[in-house]
């Protein structure tokens, strides 16, 4: 399906970040596209202003005669505009089912893939991508300053984009490379366990061609055992790797430095991201970049160009002489790397407002929850940020609060600004934390 061949597209559900970029992307080919969502936002607002047709709430009068018509993996098959395209005879895709149609348009679709990781690496690759001048078609996860948003068109030849695991949606794309950050276990809901997330992985990997090839973390187990029966050229980073990191340093304000070193040649690099769990990130974009063809010095300037993109430690302010992140951690895993970047600079007490989200993570991965939590200071707890799923009756955020020791829980956003106010000290770490509306608590606060 080439991109300039569409005329006009429905999205349900195009106030999701990666509808939204979707449409983006097909404003500015010159089709016609008209959307619907369930509420109005700052995303919706924006396809508005580029010249897309919004409807608020979803309604089959909303459906007019589009030649495609796609949708979200949350959109339920009795939604009213899905039912009256298929009534209609017009051809409907589901997001995944989309994008990998889309791939087939660009010479070099990169998947970014893995458990943990995936927004910021996307980001970074793309930065690094377009500081050698080769204008990439840009998909990620995450607001990033460098393109002023979750999306960029350029070229038809690289195409950088994010590759979620979660009910296999990247089973359906069609990469010519691919980063495998980590294989972790998460979307228990779906999978069930570690070793179907693992055969999803190694199926996804198995879609490589010959011609193209896979950057693996050489640390993972997981990864190691998956990639074994891949056809594709195999690049591994890490300890064990042919991109690793030595003479590591972190300075009082976070600030990393590190030396890759390859068989060829070493590069000093300085992030402009805090968090050691960063350069494994980066060894991951420079061994993609390298294997692109581009060169270790232009390699090195656009990962040092990169300084983060929204929700992944970002600064948001002070309060009372403590600084305020935010962050979008919502894995054990996760959590324990943000925990770690905010231990390694210089600080008082670190506050930890976390949000858990879904009922089926957190009671799937509750003891990993506590543990992680545990190695902050101060622990608030809000009520869990339920998303795509109904309450289960059994999980609760009290729970959580109960098993960590010192930890407070406090239902109300408001309450919880006034609760740090009233307790946070000079030169304290203050996180809010999780994927769903805890950011707002950062906004509260600052």
């Amino acid at each position: 399906m080439a991109i300039k061949e569409l005329h006009s597209v429905h999205f349900i559900g195009i106030g999701g970040i990666s509808m939204s970029a979707l449409a983006h992307i097909l404003l500015r080919e010159g089709a016609f596209v008209s959307g619907s969502d369930c509420v109005e936002s700052p995303i919706t607002s924006r396809l508005a202003e580029a010249g897309a047709d919004i409807k608020i709430g979803h309604s089959e009068k909303n459906i007019l005669s589009p030649e495609l018509v796609v949708y979200t993996a949350a959109i339920s098959e009795d939604n009213p505009e899905l039912v009256k395209a298929r009534k209609m005879g017009i051809k409907t895709l589901e997001r995944a089912d989309f994008l990998g149609e889309m791939m087939k348009s660009y010479n070099f679709p990169i998947a970014v893939s893995g458990t943990h990781g995936k927004t910021t690496t996307t980001a970074m690759l793309s930065c690094v991508l377009l500081n050698a001048g080769l204008n990439p078609t840009v998909l990620v996860g995450g607001e990033l300053s460098r393109i002023n948003g979750n999306y960029h068109v350029g070229s038809t030849k690289y195409l950088v984009f994010e590759a979620c695991e979660y009910v296999d949606s990247f089973l359906k794309f069609n990469p010519f490379a691919a980063i495998v950050l980590n294989i972790d276990e998460d979307h228990l809901d779906y999978f069930g366990g570690i070793d179907n997330i693992a055969e999803s992985f190694k199926k996804f990997m198995q879609k490589l061609p010959e011609d193209g090839f896979a950057v693996l973390n050489s640390e993972d187990e997981n990864i190691m055992k998956s990639a074994r029966d891949i056809s594709c050229r195999k690049v591994y980073y890490g300890s064990n790797g042919e991109y690793k990191a030595s003479d590591i340093t972190v300075s009082e304000d976070g600030t990393i430095g590190f030396t890759l070193r390859h068989e060829k040649f070493t590069k000093d690099i300085k992030l402009g991201v805090k968090g050691l769990h960063n350069v494994s990130n980066a060894l991951a974009v420079f061994a993609a970049a390298h294997n692109l063809g581009l060169e270790p010095d232009d390699i090195a300037k656009g990962i040092e160009s990169f300084n983060g993109t929204k929700r992944r430690f970002e600064y948001k302010g002070e309060v009372f002489g403590a600084s305020v992140y935010d962050d979008y951690a919502h894995h054990p895993a996760e959590i324990e790397a943000t925990l770690n970047t905010a231990r390694n600079i210089r600080h008082n007490k670190i506050w930890c407002i976390f949000q858990p989200h879904t009922y089926s993570r957190t009671r799937a991965l509750f003891d990993g929850f506590v543990n992680a939590l545990s190695k902050a200071d101060m622990v608030i707890i809000t009520d869990i940020y339920a998303a795509r799923e109904p309450s289960d009756g059994k999980t609760n955020a009290k729970m959580l609060a109960e098993k960590i020791k010192g930890a407070v829980y406090i239902s109300d956003f408001c309450e919880i600004a006034e609760y740090i106010k009233a307790n946070v000290s000079k030169n304290d770490i203050v996180l809010t934390m999780g994927a769903g509306t805890v950011t707002d608590i950062s906004r509260l606060l600052v």
